[in-house]
């Protein structure tokens, strides 16, 4: 296995960050093509107007692929914005809900607490579910909550980046409509687009660089927001400008454009959904293999996207992370509020990554075990 040192630095370490993530490696040089000359307009990709025809064809582009890959009912409004999911935390209870009114959350990590925070400046929102005095291992079944008869909504975060856990079911919401942070597992596992009124996620972990993100509205959502809104906070501003009210983020809207691409060419959302599942058993099964190491999230609610895990000896793990991070094993060190171990399998992570992982994990668990 290859060591990283000062004079031997591999040109692409296997990738396991939690975002911005690894993107597949097509990707990368596209990207690189484009810099000095975006489609052969003569105009570097990073110098492009976003008023050109040369760039709207991108954006219609990225448009069009989201669409396709995930299934986007016609009606459904897509937008490419900028402010991250945190922006999306207000700015969706701030489009749907009036003063007073209530929304329920399902808080099963810290995202879904911050996204909670935010709805509570604007009206009447409440956590229905609480993992946190279990160390969020866990994501809710069906019968461990009640949807409010007069909740708008019921918000969810589909996937818990920071503790490695996931929801494998579609939450139930009392017939409420549904609103749903996928910014971790976004084109990488099963989704209905259809069952939700607003869908967004930072491209940053699963879809492209960070600065961009995807928002995805239904009808319903769109008629609900309210007037009188800070222009920059209006879905409808953004909407009835096609996502170019002001300059928009074109350098990720390329990126998350050839992204969807390489989905296209590689299988579609069922492709992701296969290799997505294969890397994480391959690791979840070499965690399982024995006591050296625990796993954080309970069997059920396993991320495969956000694996999560501690040494039984916790200090081997600093020795852990040195050694791999020397080996060429990046970004493997848990989020700073929990510690430990964690491995990001986003979709641009290959198979190969998480073999050279197992095969690492083998080898420190016999010399230290």
């Amino acid at each position: 296995m290859p060591r990283r040192t000062a004079k031997n630095v591999p040109e692409r370490i296997h990738n396991f960050g939690a975002g911005p993530a690894v993107l597949p490696l097509s990707v990368v040089q596209a990207v690189g093509d484009a810099l000095p000359n975006l489609m052969d307009s003569g105009f570097g990709l990073c110098e492009i107007s976003h008023r050109s025809g040369t760039f709207q064809s991108v954006v219609d582009s990225a448009m069009e692929r989201v669409r396709r890959v995930l299934s986007v009912p016609d009606d459904y409004t897509v937008l490419f914005l900028q402010g991250g999911a945190s922006l999306q935390f207000y700015m969706t209870a701030l489009n749907i809900l009036d003063d007073g009114e209530k929304a329920d959350y399902l808080v099963t990590g810290g995202w879904a607490k911050k996204a909670l925070k935010e709805a509570e400046r604007v009206g009447d929102a409440t956590a229905i579910w609480d993992d946190s005095e279990n160390g969020f291992k866990s994501v809710p079944s069906n019968d461990e909550y009640t949807v409010r008869e007069d909740a708008v909504y019921v918000h969810y975060t589909s996937n818990n980046t920071l503790y490695g856990t996931q929801y494998h079911h579609l939450p139930d919401s009392g017939g409420k409509p549904r609103i749903l942070d996928a910014s971790s597992d976004i084109a990488g596992v099963p989704i209905d687009v259809s069952a939700h009124e607003i869908i967004y996620a930072g491209a940053q972990k699963n879809l492209g660089p960070s600065g961009v993100t995807l928002v995805i509205l239904s009808p319903w959502a769109m008629e609900r927001c309210g007037d009188d809104l800070p222009t920059m906070l209006d879905y409808n501003v953004h909407a009835s400008k096609g996502s170019l009210f002001n300059t928009p983020n074109t350098f990720g809207i390329f990126v998350l454009d050839q992204v969807f691409k390489w989905l296209e060419d590689n299988g579609g959302l069922e492709g992701s959904i296969a290799r997505n599942r294969a890397k994480a058993n391959l690791l979840y099964q070499e965690l399982d293999r024995s006591n050296f190491w625990a796993p954080h999230a309970e069997m059920d609610s396993r991320s495969v996207m956000n694996v999560t895990w501690r040494i039984s000896n916790s200090d081997l793990e600093p020795i852990f992370l040195e050694e791999a991070d020397a080996a060429g094993l990046g970004g493997l060190k848990g989020h700073r509020s929990v510690g430990g171990i964690r491995a990001s399998l986003y979709n641009g992570c290959p198979l190969e990554s998480v073999v050279a992982l197992v095969a690492f994990m083998q080898d420190f668990e016999s010399r230290h075990a």
